[in-house]
């Protein structure tokens, strides 16, 4: 995908909303926790996201990335949102940012 002239502020508001869904099973948001590998937008304002999952038989495998596409997509300007889920590499809680290992305790 081509990037997008002014990325930043689409690739800000595209953060903001990730910061905004969390994993049900630990009180961090998924941006934080780490599973948020790539976000490309290109010219038309399509939304790609590579992400992963804590495990392949996450809970909400099915569900995660769906919420993701919808709560991108109501971003005002964006046209669309395709979230590709990948396990390469696995998510590890060295991905964790600081702030969510600090929030879990494990600092």
């Amino acid at each position: 995908m081509e990037e997008y002239k002014d990325e930043i502020n689409f690739g800000e508001s595209v953060v903001k909303v990730l910061k905004s869904i969390y994993d049900p099973e630990i009180p961090v948001d998924i941006y934080e926790l780490g599973l948020i590998y790539d976000v490309m937008i290109n010219e038309e304002n399509e939304v790609k996201v590579l992400m992963t999952l804590t495990s392949p038989n996450c809970p909400v495998a099915e569900t995660l990335p769906l919420e993701v596409e919808e709560k991108v997509t109501k971003i005002e300007a964006i046209k669309s949102c395709e979230v590709e889920i990948t396990f390469d590499p696995p998510w590890s809680k060295d991905l964790m940012s600081e702030e969510a290992k600090l929030e879990l305790g494990m600092l």
